[in-house]
């Protein structure tokens, strides 16, 4: 479908379309293709298929030389086994299938609320939930029990995050409430994009008594949340079963299949030939000794019925002995691999010293097929937040108005290390501030007391320009239910230097101030998303003052400021760089006074903006711009997300087992390379850190060039050759061999120019100098493109490559890559989910590859030694025989 359009309560003209209806399908197989569908998929491995063959051979009683069962017994035990496993996997599909699409959910039909199953509901049927209730379709929200008709919801199922984001109905869809006459003559009629797996954009129109109205993802509850806090609410349904969100996200899992797997299929077909071969042998044997010997010796051994020359006799010997000798061929070879990896997979789950006890998290296989390949592991493709982090901030520094607080000196003005002993700052005099955050600067308290006008501004732009949902379960007892833990960690501090974000409402922000509420009203929320890496807010203060607040990276900030701001941006640009150079995490913040008339123009044209159809992402990201400039420069935060343990030694020992560890993050160049020394990714006995942040498709590969030139002078005589080899050939991309620099290097590229050098013609020099290299940062990547970066190495090293990551972000990579580890840790589950093994902290990978990996590795060629030596000792007497029976088969 082009585009979808549907009408309220009328399921007649819904019909025409012939929309999905709302059940749901995960299964393989039912009841009548489940024996032709699996036996099929079975007989793709050759040995069961050439078993099927011999059966067929053995049952032609000219060349039967063994009774049949010997080898049905073994093929009907083999296919029984995967079968049964097969079905029982399927069944519980059935099963959970089943039990979603009966849930119960209230349906308005005829002005009354009837009790349906989900999987009877089509699009366009108005639904009432209740709190705590799964969404049962991708619904426009129309109403609901909260002021505004906001609805809380939980994501966890869709993206892996537990915090609860915030829903919001039209306004002229609120006034429906929960009256059924209302909301039975409601005949809006929706236009909206096709069916799509974008989570986090929809774009529609909702025409109503001939007015028309902005659809966006803001009004939409999708399937697989959970309505919090919300007694109640109704929606429309625009996406029904297998066209929403959720389950156009269940991608194909690929199917992953080991080195060793493919190793067994050659071998396989190597005994194969080996077989004929044999049975050859012993067929021309047979022809000569019956031509020259048997056949005098009728009268003894008279010669079968339709025998009447001896190359006949020989041309059945051959498939008499294709019988005897099929122990050969190792048919049980699969089944008992897959037990052995079975069990290997079990001593992984019961590790103990991979087990995490805070958050009772054991180490998990949860793709049982893989473990061998960990030995094998080349390359690790890792996720930097949450991976080598632990994800957890808090608010360390900040610079203001050319200040820089946070760090502690003595009398004679020598900094000093903060440690347990040093005196924390006492917030007993604010009774909201929250314990458990600590700051040591007693100077910043100072100046929120003596009213500093900029640092009064500061924290109240930290208080105001956010996303974040307060819960206050009991008078006082503020818990914040933040998107991201750097946003928690800035209101935070703010909340405990005197500047409280107590509530929220889609309209206002009440912030209590030194002691006394203020309700701010809010005008407008310019979103973040990772183009623009800001955001901002437009609030009108009780005095009545327009004016815009931001928050976003440093360089992108900069580029907005009035030209005001200059000597103040140098002081802070200090500053930030010295943060930077302890690995925190940095953002700027700049605030701007709105005049009243120009921006009442402004928020009519982005009223317009918002409702258009047609590129609204686009004209509403020029007005922000357009609003967002000549700022001033209030200062900059920076907050320490701390490494895991053992980070440092974990990487050192894997360094040494010769693994090239590369990390991709979208964090920024300064604070990934920190991290990276902090890691002993890099040291200072590097040679060189190679920085590639050229903004052009010849800089970049200039920037690529020279750094393979210093690392190896001699590695050019061939490049151009290669290259032209290349360009014919890149249908089949050649393995590009290892090459050793001269020395240990670094390199480390940023967004930009990663997007350059993975470029068709550019990638083969990326590749090329990269993989000189020991250490290899990405930073300000997106998720496409981690998962294209470990696509590549895939494509030009015959390598086997291992990605880790905790987010949602990382799935892509997580799944591209050989072997996919997921992290379980503070970003949700949705990378476990997607991921073949799991565990809780970073440092247990070197256990994971290097004694688990190697030791399923180890008995599992022993295994295949054994197995294959046991077929040929057993067969091979059989052959031999033949010389002393006159090759008869017997």
């Amino acid at each position: 479908e082009e585009e979808r359009q549907l009408q309220a309560n009328n399921r007649d003209f819904n019909l025409q379309f012939e929309y999905a209806n709302n059940s749901i399908k995960t299964s393989k197989y039912n009841f009548f293709t489940f024996l032709p569908l699996n036996l099929f998929e079975q007989f793709q491995r050759i040995a069961n298929a050439y078993f099927l063959f011999l059966l067929i051979l053995q049952l032609i009683p000219q060349i039967s030389s063994l009774s049949w069962f010997t080898t049905v017994v073994p093929l009907v035990l083999v296919l029984a086994v995967s079968g049964v496993k097969d079905a029982i996997d399927d069944f519980n599909r059935h099963k959970s299938d089943k039990h979603v699409n009966n849930r119960p959910v209230q349906v308005l039909i005829n002005g009354m609320l009837k009790d349906e199953k989900w999987m009877n509901i089509q699009v366009g049927d108005i639904i009432k939930l209740e709190n705590n209730n799964f969404v049962t379709a991708d619904l426009l929200l129309l109403s609901s029990s909260e002021p505004h008709s906001l609805t809380y919801i939980e994501t966890a199922e869709l993206d892996g995050e537990t915090n609860l984001k915030v829903k919001q109905a039209l306004t002229v869809t609120a006034e429906l409430g929960e009256d059924l006459q209302k909301l039975t003559e409601f005949n809006g009629e929706v236009k909206c994009e096709a069916p799509n797996n974008k989570l986090d954009k929809f774009t529609g129109t909702l025409v109503l008594r001939g007015e028309k109205y902005a659809l966006d993802n803001e009004k939409m509850l999708l399937r697989g949340c959970t309505i919090r806090n919300t007694e109640w609410c109704f929606g429309l349904v625009i996406y029904a079963g297998p066209d929403t969100k959720l389950m156009q996200n269940s991608g194909k899992t690929t199917f992953k299949r080991t080195s060793i797997d493919r190793l067994m299929n050659v071998l396989v077909l190597v005994i194969f030939a080996f077989l004929a071969l044999m049975c050859l042998i012993l067929a021309i044997g047979n022809g000569i000794w019956e031509y020259k010997t048997g056949y005098y010796f009728q009268v003894y051994l008279p010669w079968a019925e339709d025998v009447n020359s001896a190359s006949y006799s020989g041309f059945l010997m051959f498939w008499s002995y294709v019988i005897i000798l099929n122990t050969v061929v190792p048919i049980s070879l699969y089944v008992s691999v897959e037990i052995i990896r079975l069990g290997n997979s079990f001593y992984i789950d019961w590790d103990r010293k991979m087990y995490y006890p805070l958050n009772d998290t054991p180490a998990q296989a949860r793709t049982t097929t893989l473990n061998e390949e960990l030995g094998q592991i080349k390359y690790i493709f890792s996720d930097k937040t949450g991976t080598l982090t632990q994800n957890i901030m808090c608010f360390n520094k900040c610079s203001i108005n050319g200040k820089s607080y946070g760090d502690v000196y003595d009398l004679s003005g020598q900094r000093i290390e903060i440690n347990e002993k040093t005196e924390k700052v006492d917030f007993s005099y604010n009774q909201l501030a929250d314990p458990k955050f600590a700051f040591y600067d007693h100077s910043l308290v100072e100046a929120v007391k003596l009213n500093d006008v900029p640092t009064h501004r500061f924290f109240r732009l930290l208080s105001l320009c956010h996303t974040v949902m307060p819960e206050e379960k009991k008078e006082g007892n503020l818990v914040y239910q933040a998107q991201s833990p750097d946003e928690g960690a800035l209101v935070t501090a703010a909340r405990n230097f005197g500047f409280v974000f107590r509530a929220r409402t889609p309209e206002t922000i009440t912030v209590v101030e030194m002691g006394e509420t203020k309700i701010y009203k809010l005008l407008a929320i310019l979103d973040f998303n990772n183009v623009r890496k800001r955001m901002s807010v437009i609030v009108r203060s009780p005095e009545g003052d327009l004016t815009l607040y931001c928050k976003g990276a440093d360089t992108i900030l900069y580029e907005l400021l009035h030209s005001s701001c200059d000597a103040l941006k140098e002081e802070t640009t200090e500053h930030l760089n010295e943060f930077a150079g302890e690995g925190l995490r940095t953002l700027v913040v700049a605030y701007k006074n709105l005049e009243e008339d120009y921006f009442q123009n402004w928020i009519r044209r982005h009223h317009e903006a918002s409702t258009a159809l047609e590129g609204r992402e686009d004209k509403l990201s020029e007005l922000y711009e357009e609003i967002e400039k000549d700022l001033m420069l209030l200062g900059a935060t920076a907050i320490e997300d701390k490494l895991q343990d053992g980070v440092p030694q974990t990487i050192e020992t894997l360094a040494k087992a010769n693994i090239k560890i590369w990390v991709l993050t979208g964090d920024k160049q300064e604070t990934a390379m920190n991290i990276g020394y902090s890691c002993n990714l890099l040291d200072d006995d590097m040679e060189d850190v190679f920085i590639i942040e050229g903004s052009t498709s010849d800089d970049v590969f200039n920037e690529l060039r020279n750094a393979r030139k210093k690392m190896k002078p001699d590695s050019f005589l061939d490049s151009d050759e290669i290259n032209i080899q290349f360009e014919k050939s890149s249908k089949n991309p050649k393995v590009i061999p290892d090459e050793q620099a001269n020395g240990v290097y670094g390199l480390v590229i940023t967004g930009h120019s990663l997007a350059y050098a993975l470029e068709g013609n550019l990638e083969l020099e990326l590749v090329r100098t990269a993989c000189m290299c020991k250490v290899v940062i990405c930073c300000r990547v997106t998720p496409l493109q981690k998962a294209q970066v470990v696509e590549l190495v895939k494509k030009y090293k015959k390598a086997v490559t291992l990605a880790i990551g905790d987010g949602a972000n990382d799935v892509s990579m997580i799944k591209t890559a050989h072997i996919g580890v997921g992290i379980s840790g503070q970003e949700g589950m949705q990378a476990v989910l997607s991921s073949d093994f799991s565990f809780a902290q970073f440092r247990y990978l070197q256990r994971l590859l290097l004694v688990h990996g190697r030791w399923s590795y180890i008995r599992m060629c022993k295994f295949l030694k054994y197995f294959f030596y046991k077929n040929f000792a057993f067969t091979l007497v059989h052959f031999w025989y033949g010389f002393f029976s006159g090759f008869s088969a017997q």
